[in-house]
């Protein structure tokens, strides 16, 4: 089979200019590559691997000449192009929210559940940011039976796109001199101040970004429908970083140190966990670099057989593009798109 065609939607936003960066990090092999956009990007140059190349308008009669899509640009756009990727042959890695819980389009993490990758038609969908890191701390400890989990959120700024970016600083600059500043990306000013919503709210009170993780983690880890999940969110000013407060209920007895342990040999992991000498991990840890991070390993006091522990991770890497890419590698491997 021939090396992919492969095309980025959304190349020119903050999360597309991710997967290029990775994309070259991380070798992928391609035949050749494209970088797509709105009309309203199209025609900007974008440089890669040393080399300029024009961004152009997505249109579907552009996905004719493609083999796999690496997608960040929005659910609605995702809705209206997939159907006309799958139509042409291609496959979509979808980074949006739009067939994250359709039950025919698999939900994968590099490294967790590649096997469901043969199980698409078409579409395969990039999991939500602050799942996606979750899932490769719960992965390798899921053989102990998770009964319950219990997962609260410290999201930055950067989940909600370049506006929201943009928001922290000028609001934190607006702040620090003493001038009246509107926010216009969150409901609440973002600067000193930690927002405890995420998305809307559900009618059980919950935010879509909470219900994103309950539903997201069941599928992904193929969870038993009596697996309780609960998730609380919140908005943090930070630049760049998500961080996870996570208590698991197993239905084993495991300790701290054997959950150290293997963690330690797990994939993508990382574990920072010397509390007396302050050594555990933060966003700052993470940025830019790909490992979720994991620390402050210890006994839950409130379960029998429960574990609390801390994982932080850069949430445009693993949360968005790291994972797109090496979905795409896989595929890529497999042989799991159309080749000519």
């Amino acid at each position: 089979m021939k090396k992919p065609r492969i095309a980025v939607l959304g190349a020119t936003g903050v999360v597309g200019r991710e997967i290029l960066k990775i994309t070259d990090e991380l070798g992928v092999e391609f035949e050749s590559i494209r970088f797509l956009s709105s009309a309203k990007s199209a025609g900007s140059t974008l440089n890669f691997q040393g080399k300029d190349y024009t961004v152009e308008e997505a249109v579907p009669e552009i996905f004719d000449d493609v083999d796999i899509v690496m997608a960040s640009a929005g659910g609605s756009t995702s809705k209206y192009f997939a159907p006309e990727i799958v139509k042409r042959g291609a496959m979509i890695i979808d980074n949006s929210s739009a067939f994250r819980m359709e039950a025919d389009v698999p939900l994968v993490i590099a490294g967790v559940n590649d096997e469901d990758l043969k199980l698409h038609k078409g579409i395969v969908a990039n999991p939500n940011c602050s799942t996606s890191q979750l899932m490769l701390v719960l992965e390798p400890l899921k053989k102990y039976g998770i009964k319950t989990l219990i997962v609260s959120t410290y999201q930055s700024v950067s989940g909600a796109g370049l506006a929201a970016i943009n928001e922290l600083r000028e609001d934190t600059e607006a702040r620090l001199s003493g001038k009246a500043f509107e926010n216009k990306c969150f409901k609440k000013p973002i600067s000193f101040n930690i927002i405890p919503q995420i998305d809307v709210f559900c009618e059980n009170g919950y935010t879509k970004e909470e219900m994103k993780v309950v539903n997201e983690t069941r599928k992904i880890l193929h969870l038993d429908e009596n697996t309780k999940i609960s998730c609380t969110a919140a908005r943090v000013p930070v630049f760049r970083g998500h961080s996870e407060a996570v208590d698991i209920e197993f239905n084993e007895n495991v300790s701290p140190d054997e959950v150290r342990e293997i963690l330690k040999n797990a994939y993508g992991v990382k574990v920072i966990d010397n509390p007396d000498n302050y050594e555990y991990p933060t966003t700052r840890d993470a940025d830019g670099v790909n490992p979720v991070f994991v620390g402050r390993i210890r006994k839950n006091l409130a379960f029998n057989n429960g574990v609390s522990l801390w994982c932080v991770a850069d949430n445009l890497r693993i949360g968005a593009a790291l994972n797109t890419v090496r979905i795409c590698q896989k595929v890529t491997e497999w042989g799991l798109y159309r080749g000519r």
